[in-house]
């Protein structure tokens, strides 16, 4: 039924809307609650990508001032804005190469709701760590302008590693801004930014690739999956950064932990059938 397909898609926009940013994983939630509605085909799983470009867009929209900015001095050869620019291409680079190269076998191999568990599980205790290592080892960088490019190719390899479903790209260049001596906030944000030329090039490469199975059918449910994807996502974007201003990660590491481990045991003990 159409008004169900139409449910599904809003209920998979605002999941990726809410998850997106925050460290736990979007991919790995849409895929958890796409197979439990039943929403995990190939078509679904193409969905699950373009939705995504409505979140992309509420941090286009929230920082459409600084992007203006940095489009304009990009034009006037401003040394502030091509530094910014410059930064923003050597962290994109590394996923873009490795993904182009291995999205598939990835896709094939690990997009399912265990590998997802592990990887939740895994990634909360690194974020764990990673609280603990910023009160032991103070951040040094307390501006996104005041990054370098050594600074931002490390985050952009730590972004190589959300990939893995269930890792979070928001947690991995968060994280791994942090670890590499980012303070929390620089990191928040940069993640951000470094979110709108990858998931554009996630999204143009994904329906470009599978272009097939779209239909015009298919479009009342791509712009409800976007638009609920969109509010959601600013919501979020807008809380965020006030949240790490006064708060650590720790509560996105639990809630990581317990989630993921109530997967493995709806798993191992045959509670949910889940896709492996």
């Amino acid at each position: 039924m159409e008004w169900l397909i139409l449910a599904k898609a809003l209920l998979l926009g605002i999941v990726e809307g809410l998850t997106e940013f925050l460290p736990v994983s979007s991919t790995g939630h849409l895929i958890v609650v796409g197979d439990l509605i039943g929403f995990s085909n190939n078509t679904g799983k193409v969905f699950e990508v373009v939705i995504q470009l409505g979140a992309i867009l509420a941090v286009v929209w929230e920082y459409r001032a600084r992007f203006s900015h940095v489009a304009c001095g990009m034009l006037a050869r401003e040394p502030a804005s091509i530094k910014f620019v410059s930064n923003l291409i050597v962290a994109f680079l590394p996923s873009a190469v490795i993904g182009f190269l291995a999205v598939g076998a990835i896709k094939y191999y690990l997009f399912n709701p265990v590998c997802v568990a592990l990887a939740l599980v895994v990634g909360g205790f690194i974020i764990l760590w990673a609280e603990r290592r910023q009160i032991d080892i103070p951040p040094r960088v307390h501006d996104v302008d005041a990054m370098n490019w050594k600074d931002a190719l490390k985050v952009g390899v730590a972004q190589v590693f959300a990939m893995v479903p269930g890792t979070s790209r928001s947690g991995a260049t968060i994280i791994g801004g942090m670890l590499f001596g980012l303070d929390r906030k620089v990191a928040t944000e940069f993640s951000f930014f470094l979110a709108v030329p990858t998931m554009f090039a996630a999204t143009i490469y994904d329906v470009f690739k599978h272009r097939d199975l779209f239909t015009a059918a298919d479009i009342p449910v791509f712009a409800v999956g976007m638009v609920s994807s969109f509010i959601s996502a600013f919501i979020v974007v807008r809380w965020l950064i006030r949240f790490v201003s006064g708060h650590t990660f720790n509560v996105f590491a639990w809630y990581r932990i317990a989630f993921g481990l109530i997967i493995l045991a709806s798993w191992y003990w045959g509670w949910v059938a889940w896709t492996v």
